[in-house]
Parts: C-alpha cells; structure tokens; sequence
C-alpha cells in the first residue's frame, strides 16, 4: 500500500512559477520532479548542486555571430594538421 503525505515547503513565487513552466514543458508534473529529487538525496545522501555557466552577452553575440558565419561558409580558416601550422597562420 502506497502512503502518501503532504510537504510544504516555502519558496520564491517565481521561482515555483518557472519550476511549474519548466516542469509543463518537459511533460512532467512539479511533485514528480520533487519526488524524483527527494529520492535522489534519500539514496545518495548527497546534494549535487549543477551551475553551468552562461556566457556574458558579448560572448553570447560573438557566438551567434561565428555560428552564423559558419553555417554562411564565411570567414572559415583551416582545418590546420598540426599546431605549428595553426601558430604559423595566427602568427602571420
């Protein structure tokens, strides 16, 4: 037989809000996703906290900007075969 109880947790109204967006998107209710974590820390006994890092906004454009060149064939150097090759052409 499968009890169930009720947890109240307090959390940021936005923060829940996006959970609850995230959590719609990925086709899943919050409670599953939470459940999901409280075993994981039941079985592991650990946390594992994940920040993965975001580039700044000038990096973010410089990105677009090479993946949009890329998909164009433009500015395109390469490939070299070996690193002297490749020091040779940034050195020039």
């Amino acid at each position: 037989m499968d009890h169930k109880t009720v947890l109240n947790v307090k959390t940021d109204k936005d923060l829940k809000q996006n959970a609850q967006a995230v959590a719609a998107m990925l086709g899943l209710p919050l409670g599953t996703i939470v459940n999901h974590y409280l075993r994981e820390l039941v079985e592991e006994r650990r946390i594992t906290f994940a920040v993965y890092p975001t580039p700044n906004i000038k990096t973010q454009k410089a990105l677009k900007q090479a993946s949009a060149d890329f998909r164009k064939g433009k500015n395109i150097v390469g490939p070299f075969h070996t690193g002297k090759e490749m020091d040779a052409y940034l050195d020039a």
